[in-house]
């Protein structure tokens, strides 16, 4: 039988009125503009399933803006995230789309720079503010953002998880899951631990021969 936390059954502290529509719909923008990074002018928000059909009403739009200007589910300037957007001169943009076989809370955030390639994310808002991140970039994954991860893509080789976890021991951090995709050549991991990741990790593990992307989360607020 499932155990159910205090979270899934009254839902997190948020501006309401929806802790899957709007709660939910922070926590993916904000842990998606991590992942993308800074320096973005558009955002584009194409929404799937039941997003697509109650944005409006819901407040997710609101919500997911807030989410990319960093802002928290129980944020007051929610209500207002249009037009501070607007003030960081941020080109907001809303489209729906069939998506796949997604959960109906889904929605693909790309990010447009200037001087680099577009980034997209896609993920779900699964009830009681609960997320799930599917895919970054077109790779498949699966992370929540209740835990420091780290993420990673890599040309794949022998002892790649072995430099990794010797510098997170080295630095007294622990590891509570670790997960390894391949496609082809290429590998993606998603390393949950159990310690806040400071900026000195990812530089470290940035030196590791054959890495493409590294990037830490920190956790997102409930």
């Amino acid at each position: 039988m499932k155990e159910y936390s205090t979270f899934d059954i009254l839902g997190p502290i948020m501006i309401g009125p929806s802790s899957s529509h709007t709660a939910g719909a922070v926590r993916l923008g904000k842990i998606s503009k991590q992942i993308a990074g800074q320096g973005f002018y558009e955002v584009e928000f194409i929404l799937h399933g039941s997003f697509a059909m109650t944005y409006k009403g819901h407040g997710t739009d609101r919500a997911l803006i807030a989410g990319i200007l960093g802002m928290n589910p129980d944020d007051e300037r929610i209500v207002h995230s249009f037009d501070i957007a607007k003030e960081n001169n941020i080109n907001i943009v809303f489209s729906a789309s069939d998506l796949g076989y997604q959960h109906p809370n889904t929605v693909k955030i790309l990010f447009k720079y200037e001087d680099k390639e577009d980034f997209y994310v896609i993920g779900s808002s699964i009830g009681g503010g609960n997320i799930i991140i599917t895919n970054i970039n077109g790779n498949e994954l699966e992370m929540n953002g209740n835990k420091p991860t780290i993420l990673l893509k890599y040309l794949d080789r022998k002892g790649v998880i072995s430099e990794i976890s010797s510098i997170l021991a080295k630095d007294q951090l622990n590891i509570a899951t670790m997960k390894v995709t391949r496609d082809k050549d290429i590998a993606t991991m998603v390393c949950e631990l159990d310690d806040n990741i400071n900026s000195s990790i990812v530089d470290k593990i940035s030196t590791i021969d054959k890495i493409l992307y590294v990037k830490s989360i920190n956790p997102i607020v409930r």
